[in-house]
Formats: structure tokens, sequence, C-alpha cells
């Protein structure tokens, strides 16, 4: 019998999750890893780079603002074709380039190449969170959906403060001959090779599959995940669906999805605020505090503790707090850390305030990545939460010239209430336009039409933990 769009996702939501999940999770998990890490760099390289090469404010905003503007033009791009062209395959192409990019930046002569060839590899890495989310979304049970991005996300950012250790380490000084900061990367590019090496193994997603006609392809690839369950499987639970559709981008703005477009497009850029410009600019902000490089990479390190622990965090409580009032109550967490980090003069207050507020923006984040990729149907999913997401690495891209300058002239304490007041526009957004989505199928909450309440059999898991 040959198998349908409703008979794939049924078998795949009924699944236990198996050392094979797993598997899947920690290997798309260690990718994560480099598009914070580029996050942490920029802010490294604007503190180090400015010393160096005798940067302006507008120079040192370029260093921070390059990658991020490469990422926005990446975004959209690898986004879109991984709809047409499968998760897989821009899998690969997004890391081999950036790996590529990566070590030809380390040898960068002057700031002009080290600019492009930063821009360029933030264009390789624009769409591998939204991939992330995409790619496991489509394959773990909807009842662990949340929790299973959550530990991918959890995974990467243990090398974030890792990262912020060894920059600390690096930084001042040449090593075998290099100067520290292009070791940095260096290192990004080796690692990202392995892992390149290793989701070279990863097969495509069942669910991309059946909506583009390989339905044998779709069928083995869910037979050998369930081959991989120890004892009988649960019995399937019928999944209603519309047959298969090839959706285009154009999709999202009528009216079954205009709602929720609006909605992740101003999401997406209030949210770079507090959650980007953190990561990005804390070196540059201690270092106007009074505080040397070095120092500030220490401080800034142990504030990024709070990413990975924050990822942790929000595991037990991603699939038992329905996911937009995660996002909101976080989000506003993460508004008043931001006024306590801004303006403590204390080294204890400052370190305190930075590690809560990177804790909560991590339930905030691994929230909102899950939650962006349940709102829309699997023929335009990445397309649509890429091309929003876009939207965040514009901004994060235009911040740093904005937020340097206003650091300069006001201090960091009003560049913190701007960025609460944002945080507070960013959950007002959510609460009053954001559909519910948690225990839904993809399918369900995906083809749900704005303003519909979840209803019936799909509905039944959303408070299921």
């Amino acid at each position: 019998m040959q198998p349908t769009a409703e008979s794939i996702t049924a078998r795949l939501d009924r699944m236990p999750l198996t050392r094979w999940h797993w598997t899947l999770i920690v290997i798309v998990g260690l990718g994560t890893f480099f598009d914070l890490y580029e996050v942490f760099l920029g802010g490294v390289l604007g503190a180090v780079l400015t010393d160096q090469w005798h940067l302006s404010t507008n120079e040192k905003s370029l260093i921070i603002a390059s990658a991020f503007a490469g990422m926005f033009v990446g975004a959209i791009c690898f986004g879109i074709a991984a709809d047409r062209f499968g998760r897989r395959r821009m899998f690969l192409v997004n890391l081999g380039l950036y790996s590529l990019f990566s070590l030809l930046t380390a040898f960068a002569p002057n700031l002009d190449v080290f600019l492009v060839l930063r821009f360029l590899g933030g264009l390789a890495l624009g769409a591998e969170l939204t991939l992330v989310d995409t790619y496991i979304s489509e394959f773990v049970p909807r009842s662990r959906r949340g929790r299973s991005v959550a530990w991918a996300y959890t995974i990467g950012f243990v090398g974030v403060p890792v990262a912020a250790f060894l920059g600390g380490r690096f930084v001042a000084d040449k090593h075998l001959l290099i100067d520290g900061w292009r070791w940095l990367l260096i290192f990004g590019a080796l690692g990202a090779l392995i892992v390149w090496i290793v989701r070279s193994r990863l097969p495509e997603s069942p669910r991309w599959l059946i909506d583009h006609g390989q339905a044998d392809a779709a069928e083995q690839i869910v037979a050998g995940v369930e081959a991989t369950a120890r004892g009988p499987l649960p019995a399937l639970t019928a999944v209603s669906a519309e047959p298969v559709r090839h959706l285009t981008i154009a999709q999202m703005f009528t009216e079954d999805y205009r709602r929720r477009t609006v909605m992740l497009w101003l999401f997406q850029i209030l949210q770079t605020v507090g959650y980007y410009g953190f990561g990005s600019l804390a070196p540059v902000i201690l270092t106007a505090k009074g505080f040397g490089v070095v120092t500030s990479l220490g401080y800034a390190a142990l504030s990024f503790l709070g990413y990975p622990i924050g990822s942790a965090l929000s595991i037990p409580i991603i699939e038992r707090i329905e996911r937009k009032w995660l996002i909101v109550g976080s989000a506003l967490a993460m508004g008043v850390c931001g006024l306590v980090f801004g303006y403590a003069p204390d080294p204890a207050l400052i370190v305190t305030a930075g590690f809560l507020l990177t804790c909560t923006s991590n339930i905030f984040s691994n929230a909102f990545h899950t939650y962006q990729a349940e709102i829309f149907p699997t023929s335009i999913r990445s397309s649509s939460i890429s091309v929003a997401y876009s939207l965040s690495r514009l901004t994060s891209a235009v911040l740093p010239f904005i937020a340097l300058n206003l650091i300069d002239d006001l201090g960091a304490g009003l560049v913190f209430t701007g960025s609460a007041i944002i945080l507070v526009l960013l959950a007002l957004d959510v609460g009053i336009l954001g559909p519910r989505t948690n225990g839904q199928s993809l399918e369900a909450s995906g083809r749900q039409s704005d303003g519909q309440s979840a209803t019936g059999p799909e509905a039944a898991g959303a408070t299921s933990s």
C-alpha cells in the first residue's frame, strides 16, 4: 500500500524517542554551536581588532555587522532552497561553505578582505537555525517536539561559554606565530568540517519527501526509524490531513496565514535587540564600562554560562507551558535583567545580571525556535520561517551602528532601557497575534487558520508533558 502524508505523519508521531532520535538530536545540535559561536565572535573581534587595526566606532560596528548582513541574505536563500531541494542537502551546503570562509577569514590581511569574508561566512550560516527547527520538528513525535528542539540547542550552547573562555585565553597573544583572534576562526572552521562529516549520514525528512512525491523514499526512512524502537509500537492515531498542496511563499500573506506572518515578522525584528544584542555587544559594553579587553571577555564568559543552563532549564517546562506564553514571560524577564546589567557598576552584579539574562534568554530562544516551526505547513515551512528569521539578522546588522554610538553618547543603562521597552512590545505582539500550538501535530498547527481555536483530537495533548 502506497504511504500517504497522513500515514507518514501518524507513524512519526506515535514513535517513542529512541537512541536513533537522540543521535539525530545530538548531530543536529552540534551544528547550532557555529551560529551561536558567530554571535559571540563578532563582539570579541570588535573589541580586539579595535586596538590592533585602530578601528573607528563605525569600523568596529562593521566587524560585528558583516556576519549578520551575510546571515540575512543566507537565511532567505538557503531557507527557500531547503523547501525546494531538501533539508539534508542544505544542511551540508551551509556548513561546508561556512567552514571554508571561516578558514579564509583567519588569514585576512586587512579590514576590507576581512569584512567580505565575514559576510560570506555569515551568508553560508544564515539558515542554520531555521533548518534545525524544521528538521527536528519534522522527525520527532509531537509530544516531544519542544523538548527535542531544546535539547539540540542546549548541546550547541554548551560551546558558547567554552568559546568565550578560549577567546579570553587566546586573543591577547600570538600562538604558533599566529594572532590569537585568527585561531578562533580556525577553530570554527575545523569544528564545522567535523560536524559536516558527521551530518552527511543524516537522512532526508520523510515529510519533505512525501510532500515532493517521493513516497517510497519516505517509507524506507520511516520504516528504518520504526525498526529502532524496542517492543511493539502504539496503535496509530488517525490524523486528518488535506491533500498535499505545493504552496508558494506568497501563501504567507493569504487570509489563512497573514496574521501569524505579521506576528512572526514583528517578533523577529524586535527579538534581535534583547537576544542577539546582548550576545554580540556584551564584550564591547563591558569595555565601555571601563574594564580591559581580557577582563571584559572573562566577565562575558561567566555571563554566557547562562546560555546552556537556561537552555537546559527550558527542557522540563517547554511542553508544560503553552509556548506563546512562555515566550511572553521570558521576554519580560529578559527586559528586567537587561536593565540591571546596563546600570550595574559592580562586577559581581554585572556578572549575576548577565548570567540571569542569558538564562532567561535561552528559555525564550528554545520556545520560539520550536514555535516558529509549528505555525506553517511543510511545503513552505522552511521558507516562511527563514524569511522571517532573516529580518532578525538584518536588524542585527544595523544594531551595532545604532547601539555602539548610543553607548558612547548615552551609556549602557539607557541603551538597555530602550531594549526593555522593545521586549514589552514583543510580548504584546506574540500575546495578541500568536496562535496556540502545544501538543498538536505539525500538520494540524500549520494548517489551522488564523483565529481558529485548537480543538479535537489534534489538540488533546496541548498540555501534556
